[in-house]
């Protein structure tokens, strides 16, 4: 996949070193290759989320009935501040296990639970511990992020393990409340004196809104290669905005749906030209693969698509959102985001050798391939990933981690959990996993039978 969509039959794709070198039918290969039979498989580029609270992956599903209100109550305002250095590191490593695993070559670890340097340095050394890409994304909820990002002990932070260190980018990552007084000013300052790009939750129903787009821009804080997350529930002044700073949107389709963020935003980001990319959020919810995040996004935009046409009494004959763009931004949208397109996000010679090998011989669900993009978007799973190659290392072969200790992050995992419940005492632990059920009524039904 180029930049023409560029679908090849019965062709390979030589990688040497770390780069893609050559693609198309019946290449020579050095001798001492090593070769890998894609036959009948979908060869893709490795896929990119843009927006992902690793650290919340030792959680995975406990939040399953919450709603973003119980979200925020749980991690904000009380039990996030128990995570201790040692709860991020375990959550990140099973978090960036997770994602390889899942064919996700490149993740931003949206960290907004970074309370000291420690638990970032923490983070840092867990993404370290696994052959991905990875972006760091520094946040801490427990504090203003004008407090935490002036600090001396960030800087230093971001001097010891980010500049010149081992990750493929940094961002800064906090959100605009729309206070009139923009407290956030200081910490935009401070990501313009660094030369990051900041990722912000945009458009969130409650929590952020269009004063803050307007103070940011009205600041000149809107500059390239921001990403604003979600921006579900924004003006169309707000949009064209970001659209006219070259700012992108990350939608998490499945947590939009079911959180209450707002109405997964691409039927507008579409309207407005606004570029797009895919995130799954957090595991603590839903899943963490993009297989999810494709097919949830075109059901959701095909269903908005015939809502709006029903509501004018018309139909839809023709789907504007097709499979095939679903797959460019979980790919190329990702890369472009974070501004590693020239390198990642397409299968041509000269990028980096991320590349997804989706074959399992083992599944009826895996043939026929008749339409790569749809059977990419609708049919293929995390299961069906049979290799995984990041910078031309293979890190999956044949449906299994190379080289992946997951008895030890299970451990580590283990210990987060049986600190977190014993801190929490086992009444709040329950609790907090199975939210109040409110009072339903069922409609009077009139012609309801009766003797």
């Amino acid at each position: 996949m180029d930049d023409s969509h560029t679908v090849l039959e019965n062709a390979d794709v030589l990688v040497v070193d770390d780069k893609i070198a050559e693609i198309g039918p019946n290449l020579t290969a050095p001798d001492g290759h090593e070769e890998v039979d894609a036959t009948g498989g979908i060869l893709m580029p490795g896929m990119v989320d843009t927006h992902r609270h690793m650290w919340q992956t030792a959680m995975r599903g406990y939040g399953a009935d919450w709603t973003l209100t119980q979200y925020f109550v749980w991690y904000y305002l009380e039990s996030g501040k128990h995570f201790r250095p040692e709860d991020i590191y375990a959550g990140n490593l099973l978090g960036a296990l997770e994602a390889i695993d899942s064919g996700v070559t490149t993740t931003v670890d949206w960290s907004h639970g970074l309370q000291s340097t420690d638990h970032a340095d923490a983070a840092v050394d867990a993404l370290e511990a696994v052959p991905g890409r990875f972006v760091l994304a520094y946040g801490n909820i427990q504090q203003g992020p004008w407090e935490w990002s002036t600090s001396k002990e960030f800087q230093d932070f971001y001097r010891r393990r980010i500049d010149g260190g081992k990750l493929a980018g940094f961002q800064m990552a906090f959100d605009v409340t729309g206070d009139p007084a923009f407290p956030e000013k200081a910490a935009f300052e401070v990501a313009r004196e660094l030369g990051v790009p900041v990722t912000t939750h945009a458009g969130v129903w409650g929590a952020t809104n269009d004063d803050g787009i307007r103070l940011m821009h009205d600041g000149g804080f809107m500059s390239p290669g921001h990403v604003y997350v979600h921006a579900a529930t924004l003006s169309s002044d707000s949009y064209h905005r970001i659209a006219a700073t070259g700012g992108s949107v990350s939608v998490s389709t499945e947590s939009e749906q079911s959180a209450g963020q707002g109405y997964p935003p691409t039927w507008q980001l579409r309207r407005h030209g606004i570029p797009v990319s895919l995130s799954m959020d957090t595991s603590v919810w839903w899943s963490g693969d993009l297989f999810s995040a494709m097919r949830t996004t075109l059901s959701a935009d095909r269903v908005r698509e015939h809502m709006e046409a029903h509501g004018k009494q018309e139909t839809v004959t023709h789907h504007h959102l097709r499979a095939e763009q679903v797959v460019d931004w979980a790919t190329r949208g990702g890369a472009k985001a974070l501004g590693l397109d020239s390198s990642l996000g397409a299968l041509t010679p000269g990028r980096q050798a991320d590349i997804v090998l989706l074959k399992n011989d083992a599944s009826p669900v895996m043939f026929p391939v008749l339409n790569p993009y749809g059977h990419v978007a609708f049919q293929a799973q995390r299961g069906d990933v049979h290799t995984v190659v990041v910078g031309g290392r293979v890190v999956k072969r044949d449906g299994r981690l190379v080289d992946a200790d997951l008895a030890a992050a299970r451990a580590k995992v283990g210990a987060t959990i049986d600190h977190l419940r014993s801190t929490l005492g086992e009444d709040a632990w329950k609790q907090g996993m199975n939210p109040d059920i409110p009072e339903a009524r069922v409609l009077h039904n009139p012609y309801q039978y009766t003797k």
